[in-house]
């Protein structure tokens, strides 16, 4: 035990991923640990990597109360919770899992949209609560084929999510930082986009620089038959005013995996027809979990014997010796 170093890990960690741990560290698990304080003070020292889970937080106190850390495993795509300037102020590496989880993700989001505008919800409490039998069909819903369909981010996922789309005959465009060399209109303007789809489906990375990038103009512009689709991260939408907008009709519809304050979810949400709710699943497969948390071993593993990593994120990639 004395010859291992030693991890720290935050948030759920899969058997399979706390097992390959263990074969060459001392893993303490911050779920389990009574005075985080106290605990940093007799064994921060010692603590060499951080292995978290996507939706935690790993602020800059933490980091800083770690004077010897390396290196931090991300174990998702977005790492937004991770105070990433801190890290590499310090010199400590930082990597992610993208691409492994790309096709569960945009799956999702299709699903979403399928979901909300054939209202499988809905429809399946039809037939549960005898409505069929009692009151015949269930109203019509709408078609998702040929729609116009707008992407906000038009990372790896966005562009999954726009190659899926071909097979319903959507017309894609997006939204992002800078155009990109693919087949679908470009809109350096999100809100005039959004004025011209009748999905919005919104898979940008979370993070101050996009929070609230869905505002109620957005919103507004989308209109009373528009659906909107998140899959990133609930901060880029502005909550308060999605809620809003869909309670006075001026939203139509949305399909939401992902919400600003996780696991609450505002209330008022459960009593719409027009909202599907998803607990933040969209890469819950066992088979991209797997392949996830496989990487997120495979970076820690691989930084301590080679001193370099597979999927470092972008800020931390001159950190990493070239493998």
């Amino acid at each position: 035990m004395g010859d291992k170093r030693e991890l720290l890990a935050i948030g759920g960690m899969t058997p399979r991923m706390m097992e390959a741990f263990a074969r060459n560290f001392v893993v303490y698990e911050m779920a389990a640990i009574g005075d985080p304080e106290s605990f940093l003070r007799e064994k921060g020292e010692g603590i060499e990597a951080i292995a978290t889970y996507g939706a935690e937080k790993v602020p800059a106190a933490l980091i800083d109360a770690l004077p010897n850390l390396k290196m931090i495993s991300c174990y998702g795509v977005g790492y937004d919770g991770i105070d990433t300037a801190k890290a590499v102020e310090r010199g400590v590496v930082v990597t992610h899992t993208p691409n492994v989880l790309n096709d569960d993700v945009a799956n999702t989001a299709i699903l979403l949209m399928l979901a909300v505008s054939r209202q499988l919800v809905r429809d399946d409490r039809w037939v549960r609560s005898g409505n069929w039998k009692a009151k015949g069909a269930a109203p019509l819903t709408r078609s998702i084929e040929g729609k116009p369909v707008g992407i906000v981010g038009l990372g790896r996922i966005g562009e999954t999510i726009a190659e899926k789309l071909q097979a319903f005959s959507c017309k894609v465009s997006y939204h992002s930082r800078n155009r990109r060399d693919v087949p679908y209109a470009y809109y350096s303007d999100l809100r005039q986009m959004a004025e011209e789809v009748d999905y919005l489906v919104v898979i940008t990375p979370g993070g101050a620089a996009t929070r609230h990038l869905v505002n109620r103009e957005v919103m507004d512009a989308l209109g009373p038959e528009g659906t909107l689709i998140n899959v990133a991260r609930g901060t880029v939408i502005d909550e308060a005013e999605m809620v809003a907008a869909l309670r006075e009709g001026r939203l139509g519809y949305a399909g939401l995996d992902v919400f600003e304050a996780e696991p609450h979810v505002p209330e008022e949400l459960f009593t719409m027809d027009n909202v599907v709710l998803l607990p933040h699943v969209g890469s819950a497969t066992a088979e991209t979990r797997q392949a996830m948390g496989d990487l997120t071993v495979e970076n820690i593993e691989r930084f301590f014997a080679e001193g370099t990593v597979t999927t470092p994120v972008p800020e931390a990639a001159h950190l990493v010796k070239k493998g």
